[in-house]
């Protein structure tokens, strides 16, 4: 087992594009952890990111970064089609991982960097940034707690009206998938995680590109909709898009309805960023959370926090596979 560092974790940054740099600033500007080498093959982001943390070292590989015996953790923020055997490497070399979604691209490519995690018995957590806006946090609180009853339904929505803007979004080998994999994966795990995880028993799907139903190998979809039904009975329904005419920016929603009353955490104004919550008991409504705040390197500032601790692995870290299993039913595979 890990034990608790009396020092501050050392961590490396592998991939310091907008996302990966935003999370290495979060921590830099947190204190709680300290950004010692940064390795990107793009020399600009690497730059970028020096400017940020100029204390930490530049180097030009993740080889690099497992050979520094010091580090403790490492950041993963790279495309895609990298991050599960990035992520094995790490965990394998004894470093505890934060890894940018998805994880990886199929649930086996999931198992495995879990099974990874659990033998090196490594800490592993996913940004899934959305759980940790004060909206989520509240609505997760009236669910975990009965509040709201028991919840049969709910229904979650996020439509990005430009779509990703670097090409290899849209190479199904590099990226796992589109939309989905893209967004609709933030909703499948904060479906699943604010109802504690159940089984599945039934996903349908239907997927579009263009307009018209996926079909073809090597593309991906810019529309999709999924249907998961729980073994206890209740019903999740998502429905995600690239380049949507939507009238807004974003259309970013998630309502759960159950026995005693229900939740909605949604957008203001097309924003990405700005959300607000609230309960509603009946026709009447109560606001639990209203913008502004900074959530966005929130995911691995609590993943720092974990790791002061030790760096165990954690046993809901097994929750990936239910939210990869999903997924990959989603998807038809």
């Amino acid at each position: 087992m890990g034990k608790s560092h009396t020092r501050r974790p050392r961590l490396g940054f592998l991939g310091t594009g907008w996302i990966g740099r935003h999370r290495m600033e979060a921590i830099h500007r947190s204190g709680a952890a300290e950004v010692t080498a940064i390795a990107d093959i793009a020399p600009e982001n690497a730059r970028q990111a020096a400017r940020v943390a100029p204390d930490a070292v530049v180097v030009d590989s993740l080889d690099d970064l497992l050979s520094m015996r010091t580090l403790d953790g490492i950041v993963i923020a790279t495309p895609n089609a990298g991050h599960s055997t990035q992520a094995i490497q790490a965990l394998e070399a004894g470093f505890a991982v934060f890894c940018q979604k998805p994880l990886a691209r199929t649930a086996e490519e999931t198992r495995q960097v879990v099974e990874t995690a659990r033998r090196a018995d490594r800490l592993l957590s996913v940004d899934f940034s959305y759980r940790y806006t004060d909206g989520f946090q509240k609505i997760h609180q009236l669910a975990t707690s009965g509040s709201l009853g028991d919840i049969y339904a709910a229904d979650l929505v996020f439509h990005n009206a430009y779509g990703p803007d670097k090409p290899w979004f849209y190479d199904a080998a590099l990226s796992g998938g589109g939309c989905l994999m893209d967004l609709g994966i933030h909703l499948i795990d904060l479906a699943l995680w604010v109802l504690d995880f159940p089984r599945l028993k039934a996903v349908s799907s239907s997927i579009y590109a263009g307009g018209s139903k996926l079909n073809g190998p090597g593309m991906v979809e810019d529309y999709a909709v999924a249907s998961l039904g729980t073994e206890n009975g209740s019903i999740v329904r998502i429905a995600c898009s690239w380049n949507l005419p939507a009238g807004q920016d974003a259309v970013i929603e998630s309502t759960f309805f159950g026995t005693k009353g229900g939740a909605r955490f949604s957008n203001i104004n097309g924003s990405f960023y700005d959300f607000t919550a609230e309960r509603f008991t009946g026709t009447s409504r109560e606001t639990l959370s209203v913008p502004p705040e900074e959530w966005g390197g929130r995911a691995a500032l609590a993943w720092v926090e974990q790791l002061q601790h030790g760096g165990a692995f954690s046993p809901a870290t097994e929750n990936l596979l239910l939210t990869a299993a999903a997924l990959d039913a989603a998807y038809g595979r």
